[in-house]
Formats: structure tokens, sequence, C-alpha cells
């Protein structure tokens, strides 16, 4: 940018030369213009005054005096200074200030005090900020050369300087000469003319003062007046002068002034007599005064201890002890006999005595309540956490140790606070273990949830949010017992709102009182008293520390014995009434203390839900265990628990007083372990009583991608890859917080485990696999199942309804399970073995084996099951023609086939039809087996025969056989080639020499035959027939 530009920029204040748009802050009118319009009339507009264009509001003349400088700003309160908005690079640079920091991202335009300490003009300019930013990436040259611009333009603004001072100079001299004569009049007001003499000496002396510096003399006297003004005056021309003979203007009404005041004490006099009386009054006032104070220390006290401000209660009291300790010492002085007591004196004694007395009343009632909230630590206030509480009751500790006591109230607090928390563990755990044995007693005496029920939940994982997820893998109110369970334990294990994190908080304050960090935030009391206080003793560490294992051996055993014990026998701790204390105590406080209990808990006292009934169920023996719960609902809800009592395992063994204990380490690591042992006992239990049941999914409706198979083995595989991945987490519990001593207590599982989580699995396939079997087996379709009547109604019916699709036939259903089995060897089953070498680090090398072989023996027993009968059929159907006395052709030449071939073929396209509408990749082992049965068919039969075949009976028998093999030629196999080969010879073997010689002259003419009887039946064996595929 040029320096034209920059001036034209400066000169009409703007900030582009090329504007798109008229600036907005040009349309608002400066206040100096409004007020001189107002102030002032208007005059006539002549010739030669400026024009009002419409870009006169852009250019200032240099007469105007609203702005001194171009392109200088404003203040927030409207005040001009000589700092500019922007400035050219005072190094002589080609762009302006601001533009370069712009452009280098500095927020100059919203920052002024940023800007102005890059701006020469400004008072604040800093070179350093300057040259770092501006020009961070000039060279030594260009630094030089920027020099001496910046020096020749302080030289050429120096030179200006001078031209402007020389050019106003006689402006000044004639303003200076106006101020000093006004000065003179106002201080000689009323003197003597002055002489001529002096007229010209003062005009001279203004002359030639045009080249003088000083302007007054050593004197003081006001420049350019004559000395005779100096003398006295008379009084009566000078009493209003502005000089110190008349008091500076004041002595002409200093006179009237002092006559009223006579008068007003002439008339005013007698009223405000009596000098004693107001003495005495003005010193029972001020006796008063300066007891005011002790009047209202108490009621200062009373106000604190009923605002709870005990920061203000401590500085009243102490006040209050200072006013104690001045009378005592006033009356000890007097008691010595040193001076006598005045009245005041023996006022204030007295008057504080009475204040003291009722202060001592107000505090020692204030230190009873307070003493009785430190033991009452388990009602805190309703609106405040755990955190907050603690807060407060270290605000009672120190107010405690400010007042003075003679007992330590923090090892009182820290008492209180252990026996609380020893007593609502025990609470609270025996309340929630009868809780959670009331709902498994309801649940586990009504009748089992109907097959339906309990089958719908085990699709259940398909769902997508957590809500739905845990209503669909089990029924409402095993749901309900489950989240009871890890309520019950989130409340005791919870780290935020449990009772272990209300135990590691205790540890926490007791440890900041024992090592003394505490020590700074302790109030030492009146003279130091209460520093005693400040540190525990040995034995009270000791106390402490011991206090401390107790709790966490107290939790630790209860969470151990409600998984490690069987269901507790005694429920009457929820209805066990109290003596009522009066005659007036209500019926409903009698069943304390936990009469605000929920209603799912109430029942009649006379009838308590009985005991769980023994029927043989793996869930009798656990608690924790809801009756008839599904594996799907177990490892959700386990792995949680899980979760929590390791998390909690490893937060007990990080603390410090507890990671140097072997016992507790121990014991914590029993715990993890047991707790794990039991759950996954139980879960393995639910898992397989569910694969007995999985059958019951089988519902024979096609899978939406497979036509060939039924949704079962996609729901199976869904089910175990949830089962298998929530017993990884149970097993290994890997979602433990990471944290010191973790790994101690979380240990690897036990071998025996891994073994039985092995077995379980084996189990469940096979039982699946034979399940499958057996219901594709069954003779008659399977029934709708209804839902069981129950005398107590707790499954929904919703889910009880019929089993969706059409029940199929048993060949069908035989069709469908082998096409299963198939998916089951070829993709479900290696899937679910990698599943499980992946979660649980282990090959399954012999039972990968065995499930191979397993699955190949029902395979062929399926396909046994399906084409055995078929074969039957075909081998019955194939002796009669053959054996029949009809067989035998009436003429030499036969040219037709035996009706049972037809029949044969028939019932092939019949099972062609059926297998190729329910699973087409069976088709070619089914047709090909059936085609190897016919030709044995062909060849027991042909053995029947105990006469010799005549020429005749061979031809009949190759056209049969040849026609059979040639609609079949798409299945053949190697064993149907050797049988027929076999038929071939065994028909040789049957005739003479002759018949066979004949017999080769005439197989020209049968391929004849057969290609005619083949075309005229080629819409009825199409089927068979090689599918073209289009290229």
């Amino acid at each position: 940018m040029t320096a034209d530009q920059h001036t034209l920029l400066i000169h009409y204040n703007i900030t582009d030369l090329y504007p798109t748009a008229w600036p907005a802050e040009k349309d608002e009118s400066d206040p100096s213009e409004d007020e001189q319009s107002k102030s002032k009339p208007q005059p006539k507009r002549l010739a030669h005054q400026r024009s009002n264009s419409r870009y006169s509001v852009l250019a200032r003349s240099t007469s105007d005096r609203r702005s001194l400088v171009p392109g200088s700003e404003k203040t927030s309160d409207g005040v001009e200074n000589l700092v500019q908005k922007d400035e050219p690079d005072p190094l002589g640079g080609p762009d302006s200030v601001v533009r370069i920091l712009k452009h280098k991202g500095i927020p100059v335009e919203e920052d002024q005090r940023l800007r102005n300490r890059f701006l020469l003009s400004s008072t604040t300019f800093a070179p350093t900020l300057y040259l770092s930013q501006v020009h961070s990436d000039a060279s030594t040259e260009s630094l030089v050369k920027g020099l001496e611009f910046l020096s020749r333009s302080i030289d050429q603004k120096s030179a200006s300087l001078k031209v402007l001072v020389e050019s106003n100079f006689e402006r000044f001299v004639r303003a200076k000469t106006t101020i000093d004569n006004v000065y003179a009049e106002m201080r000689n007001q009323g003197a003597e003319a002055p002489l001529p003499q002096q007229i010209r000496t003062h005009s001279r002396s203004r002359i030639t003062s045009k080249g003088s510096v000083h302007f007054r003399n050593t004197s003081g006297q006001a420049p350019f007046s004559p000395r005779g003004v100096d003398k006295p005056l008379p009084s009566d021309k000078k009493k209003h002068a502005l000089c110190k003979e008349s008091e500076y203007g004041v002595q002409g009404i200093k006179g009237p002034l002092s006559e009223v005041a006579v008068k007003a004490e002439e008339i005013w006099g007698p009223a405000l007599g009596g000098r004693e009386r107001e003495q005495s009054l003005i010193s029972a006032m001020e006796s008063i005064e300066k007891s005011s104070g002790i009047f209202g220390v108490d009621a200062a006290i009373a106000s604190c201890i009923r605002r709870k401000d005990y920061d203000s209660l401590v500085r009243e009291y102490k006040r209050a002890r200072q006013y104690a300790e001045d009378a005592r010492a006033i009356a000890n002085g007097a008691s010595g006999g040193r001076y006598p007591l005045t009245d005041p004196e023996l006022y204030q004694i007295v008057i504080t005595g009475r204040m003291w007395s009722g202060v001592e009343t107000q505090i020692d009632d204030f230190k009873r309540d307070t003493w009785r909230k430190l033991t009452n630590v388990e009602a805190p206030p309703p609106s405040s956490t755990a955190g907050s509480a603690a807060d407060e009751y270290m605000a009672l500790i120190n107010v405690l140790l400010e007042l003075g006591v003679e007992d330590n109230p923090i090892w009182f607090w820290l008492l209180s606070r252990y026996d609380h928390l020893k007593n609502k563990m025990t609470a609270s755990f025996e309340r929630s273990r009868v809780e959670i044995e009331i709902l498994r007693r309801r649940l586990a005496n009504a009748e089992p949830p109907p097959t339906a029920t309990a089958v719908a939940h085990l699709k259940g994982p398909g769902h997508s949010t957590p809500h739905q997820k845990t209503q669909a893998i089990d029924s409402p109110g095993i749901i309900e017992l489950w989240d009871l369970v890890y309520g019950s334990m989130n409340n005791l294990l919870g780290p935020s709102g449990g009772l272990l994190g209300e135990v590691v908080e205790f540890w926490e304050k007791a440890q900041a009182f024992i090592d003394g960090s505490m020590k700074a935030t302790l109030a030492v009391g009146v003279d130091g008293q209460s520093r005693k206080h400040h540190r525990l003793s040995s034995e009270g560490v000791r106390e402490l520390q011991k206090g401390v294992f107790e709790l966490i051996e107290m939790l630790r055993g209860s969470v151990f014995s409600f998984f490690a014990d069987p269901p507790i026998e005694d429920v009457s701790m929820l209805y066990s009434p109290l003596p009522p204390t009066t005659p007036n105590t209500p019926k409903s406080a009698i069943f304390a203390p936990y009469g605000h209990q929920d209603s799912r808990f109430k029942f009649d006292v006379s009838n308590p839900p009985p005991p769980s009934p023994k029927r043989g169920e793996a869930w009798e023996d656990f608690a924790f265990w809801p009756p008839y719960a599904n594996t799907l609902s177990g490892v959700y809800y386990v792995e949680k628990i899980l979760n929590l009592v390791g998390a909690a395992a490893a937060e007990i063994a990080g603390l410090p007083a507890v990671s140097s204990s072997s016992t507790i380490q121990r014991s914590l690591r029993t715990l993890v372990a047991g707790t794990r042992e039991r759950c996954s006992k139980a879960l393995l239990a639910a898992w397989i009583r569910d694969a007995e049941m999985f059958h019951h999914l089988e519902n024979w409706e096609r899978a939406g991608d497979r036509h060939d198979m039924t949704k079962m083995p996609a729901c199976f595989l869904t089910f175990e890859i949830t089962v298998l991945s929530g017993l990884q987490k149970i097993i290994y519990i890997p979602d433990v917080p990471s944290k010191a001593n973790a790994s101690d207590v979380v240990t690897a599982p036990s071998t025996d485990l891994l073994k039985d989580v092995r077995r379980h699995f084996e189990k469940t396939l096979y039982t699946v696999l034979s399940d499958m079997v057996r219901y594709s087996e069954m003779a008659a379709p399977h029934k709708k199942l209804q839902p069981i009547e129950t005398s107590i109604s707790i499954w929904p019916q919703t889910l009880a309804g019929t089993i969706n699709g059409t029940l199929e036939s048993r060949e069908t259903r035989l069709l469908l399970t082998m096409s299963n089995m198939q998916f089951f060897r070829t993709d479900l089953a290696p899937q679910l073995i990698a599943q499980f070498e992946t979660h649980f680090s282990h090959k399954l090398t012999e039972e990968t084996k065995s499930i191979k072989q397993a699955l190949s023996q029902i395979e062929e027993k399926l396909f046994k099951a399906y084409a055995g009968p078929f074969a039957r059929d075909l081998a019955s159907l194939m002796h009669n023609g053959i054996t029949s006395p009809a067989w035998v052709p009436k003429t030499d030449r036969p040219t037709e086939l035996r009706p049972y071939v037809y029949e044969a073929l028939l019932l092939l396209v019949n099972i062609h039809t059926e297998v190729t509408t329910t699973a087409p990749p069976l088709l070619p082992p089914i047709i090909s087996y059936l085609f190897e049965q016919i030709v044995l068919a062909f060849l027991s039969a042909f053995r029947a025969r105990t006469e010799r075949y005549t020429l005749a009976a061979l031809m009949q028998a190759t056209l049969d056989v040849e026609f059979v093999a040639s609609i079949l030629s798409q299945y053949t196999t190697a064993k149907a080639s050797e049988l027929q080969s076999q038929v071939y010879q065994e028909l040789d073997q049957r005739t003479d020499n002759s018949a066979r010689m004949r017999l080769q002259n005439e197989l020209p003419e049968m391929r004849a035959i057969l290609k005619k009887l083949r075309d005229g039946t080629r819409g009825e064996f199409m089927c068979f027939k090689k599918q073209r595929t289009a290229k």
C-alpha cells in the first residue's frame, strides 16, 4: 500500500479504497453537531460555505474540532484520544500495521489495548512486541533501512511541530493576556484606576514579552500588571476584593452573621439551661453507648445458633469472653484496693455478669446439641449427600474445638461413625436377604412357566435397547428378582452410594486425622487449649484400624454367605412385632423398624410365604438365583454382579491399611473365587435346562435367507454365542478396574471350573442335536402348546400362545432337520467351537472330532429315516413286478415296459418334488441312494426267479433295467454301476449260449425301442433330466 493510499484511508476514515457499501457508522450524527444546532441559531448560508455533498461526512476540514487527528478513536465515554485506528508501518513497510497483524491472525480489532501496543502514536507502544510480530521475518538489512526511514520521519515531524508552534504563538499570547487581565480585575476590585504611565508600562511589557519564556516574576505578581495596584485601598472599596485583606470576599457578610448569632443566643439561651442535668444525661448516654455491645451479645449468639452460622458464633463467643475478661480485670483491680470503682465501672461489671451467665447457658445447650448431632450420624440432612454431610460434621467438630471441650470430638465422631456403619451394614444386608427370599418363594411356589413362554424368551438377544433386552430375555417376575439382587449388591458394594464407599470414606477421614493432614483445618480453641485433641493416640489408631478390618470382614462375609449359603428359612424380621411402648402407640408403628417397607413384601402375618417346594431343580440350592430363570437373564445379571464383587475386592485391596494384611487379601480372593464358582454352577445348570427345552423353538418356519432351513439353528447360534460371551466375562471378570493389588484378588479360574464349562458346552450341543432328531421323527405332528393354568398368575399370557408356522408332515420335518444338520456340521458347530476356543483359550481337539462324528451319525440316521421307507416301497414294488408270472412277455420281441417300472419312477417323481420344494441341496444324495436301491431290487428280484431266462425274458429285463438307468443317468453312482453290472451277470448266468448270441443281434433294435420309450415319457420324467445352466 502506497503512502497516498494510506493517506486516503485515514482522511476518509475508511478501511477499503473500494468499498462496496456505505459505512453504517457514517449515518450516525455527531453529538457535538446536535448540541451546536440546539444551542445556537443557524446562520444564513453563504455562497462560499462548504457544500453538503454525500461524501462530506467522510472528509473533515482542518477547522472541525471534533477530531484533532485523522483516524483517531473515541473511548466508550465519548472522549477522543490521539491514538489512531490504524497507522502505516513506521519502518516504511508497504502495508499498514493493523492489516499485517490481521493477516497474522492477531485479534487487534477486538482488543483495543492489544492494538495500542503496536501503534507508535500510543503511550503503551511496545517496540519489542512490535518487532517480534510485525517484522518477525525481516532481515537485518531491511531493519537498518527501516531505522533510517523512522529517523527521517521523526525529523520531518519535529520540523512540522516547530512550524506549528511559530504559527500559533500570537494566539497563545493573546489568550494568556486575557486570563491575566480577568484575574487582575477580580483581585483589585474597588481599586483606583491606574495612571497613564502605568498603562503604557503595561502595554510595553506585553509587547516585549513576545520572546519571553517566564510570564510571572519571582514576587508572585501577575505579569503585565502595574506595581501600584498592590497598595492598600480603603476597606469600603476592598471588602469584596479577591485578596487576603478582605478574607477573599467574605468580609462583607461576616458582620451580619455575628449579629444574628448574638440575637439567637439572647432568645434561646434560657431554654437551653440546666447544664448539670445535661451533663448527667450525657454521662448516662455515654455509659449505655459504651455497653451497647454487651447488650447485643446474648441475642447475637442465639441468632447464630438458630442460623447455624458457626463462624459468627465463635466470633460472638470470643467477644463475650473478652467482655468478661475486661470486667474481671476491673473487679480484680478494685478488690486489690488500688483504686475505687466508679459508677460506670460498677454498671459495666453488673451487665457483663448478667450477659456472661446467659451466654454460658446458651453455649452449654449448644454443646449438648452438637454432641447429639455427632452421635446421630445416621440422620444426615435430606438435601445433603454423603460428602456434604461429612463436611457438616467437620464444621461441628471445629465449633466444639473452638468453644473448648474436655472430650475429643474427633474420636467421638469416628466411634459414632463406626457404630453407625456396623449397624447399617447388618440391618441392610439382613433386610435385603429377606426381601430377596420373599420374592424367590413366590416364584418357586407358582407353577413353572408355560413352555411357550420359556421358549419365547430364548430368542431375546435380538433386541437392541437395554430396556427391551431385559424385558425380552425373561419373564417380568424373574427380571424383578434379578433387579432386586443386583440392587442389593450395589447398595453393599457400590463405590458411590454403597456401604463400601462409606467404609472407604470413613477410613480416608480417619487416615487424615491419623497422619495429621487435617491439622491445618482444625480449630485450636481459646489459648490453644484444643490442640491436644488434634492427634489421636497410638491405642486409638490401632482401634480404628481394627474397626476398619472388622467392617471389611463383615461386608465380605455378608456377600460370601449370600452366594455360598442355601436360601434362608427365617423371614420373620419383616413381620416380627415389637411390644407397644405406650398405650397410644399406633398399630402401624408396631412392625418397626420396617413400617415403610415396599408393598411387595407386605403379607398377612398369620400366613407368611411358605418355603420353596423341593422339586429336584438345580436352582433350589441357590439363594441368589430366581426360580425358573433362563441362561440369558443369568449371564446378563451375573456378569454385572460379579463385576461389582470384583471391583469391590480390588477397591478394598487397594486401601493402604489392607494392602499389608495377608489375611484380608486371602479372604478377598476367597470371596471372588467362591462367588464365581457358585454363580457359574447355577448358570451351567440353567444352560443345560434351556438346551433341553430348545427343541420347542422349532416351529418349521423357514429362515429368511435360506428356505431349505428353519429359523431354529440361527436362534441356537445366537443363544450359544450370547451365553459363551457372558460366561467368559463371568469366569475371567475382565471389566474390573486395573488398580494396585487387583490381580491378587481377582485370580484366574480353576482348571475344574474350565473343565465344567467345556463339558456343559458339549452337552448342550448333543442335547439340542438329539432333541432335533427325536422331534423330527415324531409320528404325529407337533401339537400347539397351550398355556398351563397356575394357582398364582405370574406368567404373561401374551407369550403363551401357539407356535407360529404351519405344522409339517413327518417327511418334510425330516428333510428340514437334515438340512439343519448339514448347517450344524458345516457352519454352526465350527463357529461355536472357535468361539469357545477364543473365549477360554483352550483347544477342543478331541471334542471337535467327537462332535463331527456325532453329526455324521445323526445325518446318516436322519437320511435312513427319510429314505428308508421309500427304499422299502421301491424294493417291494420291484420284487412283486418281476416275480409276477405276467412279467414274462407273450411275444418274442417285447416293445413295452412292465407297469412296475412306471410306478417306481412315478414314486421317484413324487420324492423329487417333495425334496425340491423343501430342501433342494438334499436332492442328489437322496435320488442317488434310491437309484442304488432300485438296481439292488432288480438284482434281488432277478435272483428270486427260479426258471431260466429265454430270449424274450432277457430282452424284457434289459429294457426295464436300461430304461430306468437312462432316466436316472444324472444320479448314477459307482455303486449303482457296479450293481447294474451284477444284474447283467445274473441274467447272463441264467440263460443259454444261443439266447445270448441272438440278444447281441437284437441290441440295435432294442436301442431304437428305448429311444422311442424315452421320447414317449419325456414329459413325465423331465424332472430327472439335467438342467442346462444359462451361459
